[in-house]
Parts: structure tokens; sequence; C-alpha cells
């Protein structure tokens, strides 16, 4: 902010507060993004609104300019069609029908059984599981989820208020915590645009922090184990126990229409294996290339996979993982090698929003330590913001602002932007801050009405919306308490 004067170095608050407010207001979050990144090159232009919308074009170009920021934007495309050709060759369904399969066998064992509390918890830790398994992407997980366990879960007389929290709080937790999917690419991407060395590794480290998701998985995995409920989930519970009834009298029903936005290919024979075998590859290899890439690094393997490059390892892993499928499918007869190719290019085409959204991210990233955003935050901060709270402070804002918006990409993209040189400057655990920050994006989106996987989760699960969220909260508001404190109690010892 050399061209500004020190007196207005406030204006370098205006970008970041605009994006938040408009997505407040809007709950538009391209729009939001491309405002605050408009205002804050008009300020960068000396206040010119002409020569400001020229800068922020080239800013936009200037995204392409760091190779990492080009790679994971691509990785977004390709792992749109990876998610595409498991999905059209029938490897997802496949997947489904071998639980389906499995789960009626179990069901049929303990028909005779006077007692099916037994049953009930093998069948909803199956859920639990199959959940964090597909990790891939939060909506596949979310839908097959939903759509698998409904009719056993119905035979057992288990609310569906119960399947929905299940579903929902398996997916988002699982994609942000084994972040080798489009979410830790992008979140890599975010981290990348704040000039931090070997961002993967710094993703890593802040996953271990990263409490609330960990804590929700930890609330869950109780809640099944011990079939102890609070709140509404308990009144729905002893509803379903007493009268049977699946939903709450007078419930409004929402009903997804498939486990998948991509039909399988017609006359497929669905095999499980058609998704196990390229997602296993693109998990295995990810660590590979990070020792390939790491080679620099030094001989300890250690090291190797500490100094490698996400950017690279996750695009490489995706693609040799597209190529499998593409030959996996061509051998089985199930795709021709062009059948595949067009396939790829519809489920690229289904990503580009998101590649969007990380443009955007990238350019408000680089905007915001131009104009120096974090540095004059910290200063004004100091004076009654010790270094201790900056990283509860972030986890709280960051729940409000996914709250409100109901989006947590949203909210990561416009939080790192800020947590990240807030915490350098002010000598504050850059991991604990990452992991605030995402961590109350996804307690935020947890929590909101306006959330796309809550919405999801009631659609898949035959659902009332609202009753979802009344039922999902308390346990969203038990984990997100304790990762404040746990914040709290970091920050004050110093970590």
């Amino acid at each position: 902010m050399d061209n500004i004067p020190e007196s207005l170095h406030w204006l370098s608050l205006l970008p970041p507060v605009l994006a938040i407010g408009l997505a407040l207001i809007t709950r538009q979050v391209f729009l939001s993004l491309a405002a605050g990144i408009w205002l804050g090159f008009v300020i960068l232009s000396g206040g010119n609104p002409l020569t400001g919308t020229f800068a922020a074009i080239d800013g936009f170009v200037a995204v392409f300019s760091d190779a990492g920021n080009t790679r994971i934007i691509i990785f977004t495309l390709v792992v749109g069609a990876l998610i595409a050709l498991i999905q059209r060759s029938g490897g997802v369904a496949g997947f489904v029908q071998r639980l389906l399969s499995w789960l009626e066998r179990l069901s049929d064992k303990a028909s005779g059984k006077a007692n099916g509390k037994g049953q009930r918890k093998t069948v909803e830790i199956l859920a639990f599981l199959t959940g964090i398994l597909l990790f891939i992407e939060s909506n596949i997980s979310i839908l097959t989820v939903g759509t698998l366990y409904r009719p056993v879960f119905d035979k057992l007389g288990i609310p569906r208020e119960k399947l929905a929290y299940i579903a929902d709080s398996t997916a988002s937790p699982s994609c942000i915590l084994i972040p080798f999917n489009a979410w830790g690419a992008f979140i890599t991407g975010l981290i990348a645009a704040q000039g931090l060395a070997n961002p993967f590794g710094q993703l890593m480290r802040a996953t271990a922090y990263n409490f609330y998701p960990m804590l929700v998985l930890l609330i869950l995995g109780f809640v099944i184990l011990t079939g102890k409920d609070t709140g509404e989930m308990k009144r729905a519970e002893l509803r379903a126990k007493t009268t049977g009834a699946l939903n709450r009298e007078g419930a409004q029903i929402m009903m997804a229409e498939g486990a998948s936005s991509v039909e399988m290919k017609a006359g497929t024979t669905p095999r499980a294996r058609n998704m196990v075998l390229p997602i296993a590859a693109m998990v295995i290899l990810m660590p590979v290339f990070l020792v390939m890439t790491g080679y620099a690094g030094g001989d300890s393997f250690l090291t190797r996979l500490q100094s490698g490059s996400g950017s690279k390892s996750v695009l490489y892993a995706t693609s040799f993982a597209v190529l499998l499928a593409i030959i996996l499918y061509k051998v089985s007869g199930v795709m021709k090698i062009r059948e595949s190719f067009e396939q790829s290019l519809s489920g690229m085409a289904a990503m580009v929003p998101l590649a969007i959204l990380m443009v955007l991210a990238f350019a408000l990233g680089s905007l915001c330590r131009e104009l120096g955003t974090g540095q004059y935050t910290a200063d004004l901060a100091a004076g009654f913001i010790s270094p201790a709270l900056v990283p509860v402070m972030i986890f709280l804002i960051a729940c409000f602002v996914a709250f409100s918006t109901g989006t947590s990409w949203g909210t990561f993209a416009v939080m790192i932007a800020i947590a990240v040189p807030l915490a350098q400057a002010m000598d504050a655990n850059v991991s604990l801050a990452i992991a605030a920050s995402l961590g109350g994006g996804i307690f935020g989106d947890h929590c909101s009405p306006t959330s796309d996987t809550s919405i999801i989760s009631s659609m898949a699960t035959a659902n009332d919306h609202i009753d979802h969220v009344r039922t999902q909260i308390p346990y969203a508001l038990i984990g997100g308490v304790i990762t404040a404190g746990l914040y709290v109690v970091l920050g004050v010892m110093g970590v």
C-alpha cells in the first residue's frame, strides 16, 4: 500500500468486509467475492474505478501465473471427471448394491431376534463408516448414505432425523480430515495464495488442530454406541419407539431423486470395483508422488514427504486414477475410450463453478496480501486482543460467517485470507489459525438451514429439513463449545 497514505490504511479492511457483508445479505458468494476484489483494486488504483476495473481483470489473470494455483484449478476439473466416470460406470451403484445386499442378509438374520438393539447399532455403524469411506465428495457421501440406508433404517424403526444426522455429520468432516479430494485441493490453494511454503504440508499440520470435525465424528460415534441422545433427537427417538412414526406429524418431507447426479450407463452391470480401484489408486499414489516431488528435500522418507509438492501430487494422482478408470472400463467392456473421454468432459463441466470460486478466492488472497490487510488487522487488534485469543476469535467469526451464508467453502476463502496474515503478524500459531477457519466453516455449515449439505441430507433421507437442522444443532453446539475451549487453552499455552 505504498501509494496510499498511512492514515488511510484502514481501507485495507474494506474488501474482505464488503465480501462478508454482501455474502450475508445476498447469500451470493461469487458476487460477494468479486465485489470485494473489485473494491480492493480500486483502492490500489488510488480510487479510480476505471483503472481499478482493469487491475481487477489483470488480478484474475495473474492467478494463473502461479503454477500451484493453476495445478489446483486443473485438479478440480480432473476430479470432476473421475467422479463422473465412477458413477457412469456403475461403480457407485455397485458399491451401494454390495452394501445393501449385506445389510439385507444382516437384517434377515436378526429378524427373528426379540431384541433388535444390536442390529440397530450395527446398521448405524455401517452408515457411519460408509459416510467416512466416501470422502471423495461430500454430496456423493450424503446421497449414498441417505438412499442406501433409508429402507433399512425404516425397517428397524429408526427416525429419519437420525439418518440425516449421520449422513450430514460424516460427509464434510471426512472430506476435510482426509483431504485427498477437491476439498484438500481448494484449501491447499487458499494456503498457497498466502505465500506459505509447502501449502499441502501446512494443511496436514492444520488438520491435526482441526478439532471440530474430529469431535463431530467422536460425538456421533458415542451417540451410536451408547444410544444416548439429547434435545429434539431424543424426542424423535421416543416418537419412533412409541408410535412407529419415522417423521414428525405434519412434517414437510423432502425427497431425493437419486443417489448420484450421473446416471449409470444403460445395460451396465454395477460393480463396486469400478469405484474402489480408481479411488484406491488415487489415495495410494498421493503420498507416493509427495515423496517423489520432495526428492530435493533430502534422503529421509519423512523429509521428502513433508517437502513434496501437494499441488503436483494431487494432480498427478488424480490424473493417473482417471487414466486407470478409462483403461479399466475399456478392458471390462463398460465404456469405450471415446465415451469415457466424453463423460470426463461432462464431469469437468460440472466442476466449472468450483473452479471459478477458486480463482476468486486466490485473487482475494493475493489482493489482501498486497493491501496489507492482515498486518493492519493485527496492529488494530493488538491493543485489545491477546495473540492467545487469535485462534478462538477466528473460529467464532468463521462460525458466524458460515452460519449466515450457508457455505463452508465461501467461508474458507474469506477467512483464510484474513487468518493467516493476522496470525503471522501477531506471532500466533498459523496452523491453529488455519484449523480454526476450517473448523468454523464446517460448524456454521452444519447449523445453517441454508447450507447445501444440510438441504441435501434432508432430501436424501426423506426428512423434514427444519427437523433435521433442529435435531443436529445440539450435537454441533457441543462440538463447537469444546473446540472453542481447546483453542483458548492452546492459545494460552502458546502452542
